[in-house]
């Protein structure tokens, strides 16, 4: 395979990194050298994290913070710069998904879903960009989902706002491929993380329920692979799971097809 991204040294920036495939992608570019900074809410998993990385002071920046409120990126970014002096690949990772019908579900809810995964997206992005732009490189990657692709059952909020993301980051491509930034969308299926369990209700609490779909999944270790392949090899889109990943060609391909057996599936 063609190398086009070493990582070694680079200074990567990760979200959501206290678990899932945050986690994974921490491990997978410790392995490979780069220095990271990680981000989550919960301060101790951020720690133990970097521990199980075997990464320094140096090489590791724990900077914790809530997704929901990111109107602070800015004050972040600057943490970055002064530890490391530049910024060379961000990962917009985490992010929150849904278990409930629409008609149930509080506005207040939806709101929630939209600003954690893409307003905080966005603030992160807008705050990074300006370094990004000065050193004339850097590789932004976004962390969406095939429910970018398609709607499903109990996933209304959640789909509108990976499908934001697609918007958002297809748009910015275009606007800095001149100055030499990447930017990579991820789309997942179902990969073996606590997505299902930690996705809120109708009433913006915890689903608490693992989905059968999700322990039978493709490991978070897997998909971080996959992942850095894709951003090595400067992919546009690339879409990783099992077979509902098809979903994605079938829709794009045969949509009366695709909306006549969807609606077979059970809602889960």
């Amino acid at each position: 395979l063609l190398r086009l991204e070493n990582f070694k040294n680079k200074v990567v920036w990760i979200t959501g990194a206290s678990s899932g495939i945050g986690e994974a992608l921490a491990h997978a570019f410790a392995a490979e050298g780069a220095k990271l900074v990680l981000s989550a809410r919960r301060e101790p998993e951020l720690y133990r994290v970097k521990t199980l990385c075997k990464l320094s002071d140096e090489d590791c920046l724990i900077l914790p913070f809530d997704l929901a409120d990111a109107k602070n990126s800015s004050t972040h970014v600057e943490k970055i710069i002064q530890h490391f002096g530049t910024i060379d690949v961000l990962v917009n990772n985490g992010g929150v998904s849904q278990r409930s019908y629409t008609k149930d579900t509080k506005l207040d809810v939806d709101r929630k879903i939209m600003e954690v995964n893409y307003f905080s997206a966005v603030a992160i992005t807008k705050s990074v960009l300006p370094y990004m732009l000065k050193q004339q490189s850097g590789h932004i990657v976004a962390i969406s989902s095939i429910s970018g692709k398609f709607g499903f059952y109990l996933r209304s909020a959640y789909s509108a706002s990976k499908h934001a993301l697609h918007g958002f980051f297809e748009s910015l491509r275009l606007e800095v491929n001149k100055d030499n930034i990447k930017i990579t969308l991820v789309c997942p299926g179902k990969i073996n993380s606590n997505i299902s369990v930690n996705a809120l209700n109708a009433e913006g609490g915890q689903n608490n329920k693992m989905e059968k779909g999700h322990v039978d999944a493709m490991p978070a270790k897997q998909c971080a692979k996959q992942i850095l392949e894709a951003i090595r090899k400067n992919k546009v889109e690339v879409f990783i799971g099992g077979k509902e990943i098809n979903l994605v060609w079938i829709k794009r391909f045969f949509p009366n097809f695709f909306y006549k057996n969807i609606l077979k599936l059970k809602p889960e």
